[in-house]
């Protein structure tokens, strides 16, 4: 009886082991966004950019979708001169899909523009920082008294399944 016990006791706490680092690692995981320049909006003149970036962060590993009607806008990546200047790049050509997908690959301030005469200075412009996608945001300070940062998931359900497996770990411990 001893041995059972014993036996059961190493797999409740394998098994809350389990539970604990799922529940803290889980959450935690990023995942690739999509960002769909300008919403429903879409690629187009007149439309503040810096507004609609406002609060997003953009990371290694998203994408940004330009959608427009094929024909009335196009997609140049441009460097920072271009972008103030509004001016072409010598060197490439536009997207002109209507619905250009362009990956984040790197880090750092990206410009795009679009080049149809007189587009751009109407506002047809986006500039975004592209952030290192595996920097983990600051950890939030744990709460002394409740063990769970204010508003997070993670410590919450690390706190849920801390409760759920020292109560069965409890039943079999006497």
């Amino acid at each position: 009886m001893a041995l059972f016990a014993s036996k059961n006791k190493k797999m409740v706490v394998s098994m809350f082991a389990v539970v604990a680092a799922l529940a803290v690692f889980a959450p935690t995981t990023a995942s690739a966004k999509q960002y769909v320049v300008g919403d429903e909006t879409g690629w187009t003149k007149d439309f503040d950019y810096t507004t609609w970036t406002a609060g997003k962060q953009f990371f290694v590993g998203d994408s940004l979708v330009f959608n427009y009607p094929a024909g009335k806008h196009n997609v140049f990546k441009v460097n920072g001169t271009d972008f103030q200047q509004c001016s072409k790049p010598l060197v490439g050509a536009p997207l002109t899909t209507g619905s250009d997908e362009i990956p984040l690959k790197t880090t750092g301030k990206k410009w795009y523009i679009c080049g149809v005469t007189g587009h751009c200075t109407s506002g047809q412009k986006l500039v975004i920082t592209v952030l290192d996608g595996s920097a983990a945001p600051a950890p939030t300070p744990i709460s002394p008294t409740t063990g769970a940062a204010p508003g997070s998931i993670v410590s919450a359900g690390f706190a849920a399944a801390t409760v759920v497996a020292v109560g069965v770990l409890g039943m079999f411990m006497f």
